[in-house]
């Protein structure tokens, strides 16, 4: 007899399905107060209910598998500015060498909580829409507007491994199976892949909703850090387009949170600005108006052994200090880090790089074990590079306003540096600088991956004492990741 089988990857969220929500921290910090036992049919009887529910799908989120950590680890390793010390395939080395196949953790695992996530908030917005409307009243359009939010940014996160980029096909080539309805039981796993540019119209669909539903302001620098708000919703969409390459459209939505002048800040909503110094936005708990979306961790509630953020890039301390990290990765003398243009004294290099055991390492997550640093999703300096870039492009020229776009970001963290148009030759020139300052700017933030893909770039070739790894063009099927064994042995409509 044939047995239904249930695919982890969808349905590790059948226990949210039941609505057994078990925590131990604030809602703030985005995981849901401890319920018991909640059925399907009494999850929506209370607004407290709902809102724990929202909760719970922020902390699917921000797992260590997905943007908690490891989804900025692969996105910074695949490219140029980091060297493997560690042959270790759990801790990113395939990543690093570009040797995945479908059965690695990796390749499963960040599929599968991208999934869980996206099936918890398709669950909260079916219960929402048969029963939890009507009892959250004025309130539900914000908390749906949270769960599309959040649906939105996980399917964005796959498509930048699973996916080819938009730019091939403008859109035209195989995406992801685009699950909008939640998965309670078997009999669902077999779904074909939309296009890139479904996948991505669905995306906007839902960040639409959310800019127009969320809230403006949170309530709290907590809040507003670690729960969307129309300007995260707005920000999203700047990197959205910014991938597509819809050049005017990441134009026209920065400038509803960026001043035509500087100093540049969001003049609705949040108040988002430049931080004057750069190391205040990674400090402890950072809730500055810089960080327009973070994943934040206490010491109950951790990333999970091996995805945190200072266990990869902090060197390994031992004795009286001992910090407990794994030094898994240490910045390539031949990346960004090499850059002449890169001055000695901007503080990004002086403050959030050290020199230890002959190597250079990475501390914008400085905390030692169990690793608590907040894990960035969307700051406003990335905003404000984006929008100097879009303005580039769609003028064709030295642009005023990008230059000063430009100039900020740089001047802030190296007061010897103020750009002005007569520094750049051209469109082309400056651009340039935008793609260089992006990348010293978000190095060890999920970035660089991103800008590679969506430019059509090769990923740089590198290499240890005994071993390179070649240059991966575009047109190399190692350029995105393999479809995930587990999807392939359950979905028999996945190519």
């Amino acid at each position: 007899m044939k047995k239904t089988r249930i695919h982890i990857s969808r349905l590790a969220a059948v226990v949210f399905a039941a609505y057994c929500l078990s925590s131990c921290t604030k809602d703030e910090y985005l995981n849901p107060t401890p319920q018991t036992s909640l059925s399907d049919a009494t999850a929506f009887d209370t607004k407290d209910r709902i809102v724990n529910q929202v909760a719970g799908i922020y902390s699917a989120f921000k797992s260590g598998q997905l943007q908690g950590g490891r989804y900025l680890i692969y996105n910074d390793v695949r490219g140029e500015n980091f060297l493997s010390n560690d042959g270790n395939r759990v801790t990113a080395r395939a990543a690093w060498e570009f040797s995945e196949t479908s059965g690695d953790n990796e390749v499963n695992n960040l599929w599968a909580a991208a999934y869980t996530t996206i099936n918890r908030a398709n669950l909260f917005l079916d219960g929402m829409a048969a029963k939890g409307d009507a009892v959250a009243g004025t309130d539900a359009p914000k908390l749906n507007a949270e769960a599309r939010f959040v649906r939105a940014a996980a399917y964005y996160s796959l498509l930048q491994f699973y996916a080819r980029p938009y730019w091939d096909g403008n859109g035209s080539k195989p995406g992801l199976p685009l699950r909008l309805v939640g998965i309670k039981g078997g009999g669902f796993n077999n779904l074909a892949r939309s296009t890139v540019d479904q996948v991505y119209t669905q995306i906007l669909s839902d960040l639409d909703f959310a800019e127009q539903n969320l809230a403006s302001n949170n309530g709290s620098a907590v809040l507003n850090v670690t729960h969307a708000h129309k300007n995260a919703a707005i920000a999203m969409k700047v990197r959205v387009y910014l991938s597509m390459r819809n050049y005017p459209a990441v134009v026209t939505e920065a400038n509803k949170i960026v001043s035509a002048n500087a100093p540049f800040t969001a003049t609705s909503g949040v108040a988002h600005a430049l931080q004057p110094d750069i190391t205040s936005v990674f400090a402890t708990g950072s809730t500055t108006t810089e960080s327009i979306l973070s994943m934040p961790f206490t010491t109950v509630d951790v990333p999970g052994t091996q995805n945190q953020l200072g266990f990869y890039y902090l060197p390994i301390i031992t004795g009286n200090n001992a910090n407990g990290a794994g030094g898994i990765f240490y910045l390539n003398p031949s990346g960004i880090w090499g850059d002449a243009s890169w001055g000695a004294t901007d503080v990004r290099r002086t403050a959030l790089t050290t020199l230890e055991g002959g190597f250079q390492w990475l501390t914008k997550y400085k905390n030692p074990g169990p690793f608590l640093d907040w894990a960035p999703v969307l700051r406003y300096s990335e905003t404000l590079l984006s929008l100097a870039e879009a303005l580039a492009r769609t003028t064709n020229s030295v642009d005023s306003r990008a230059v000063a776009l430009l100039s900020a970001v740089r001047h802030r963290s190296d007061a010897s540096v103020t750009y002005t148009t007569a520094d750049f030759a051209d469109a082309n020139a400056l651009i340039d600088a935008i793609l260089k300052e992006r990348n010293i700017e978000f190095l060890g933030e999920g970035i660089r991956s991103i800008d590679i893909l969506r430019l059509g770039l090769d990923f740089p070739a590198k290499s240890i004492p005994g071993f390179t790894v070649s240059a991966v063009t575009p047109s190399n099927p190692a350029y995105i990741w393999p479809t995930p064994s587990d999807e392939s042995r359950f979905n028999a409509l996945i190519d």
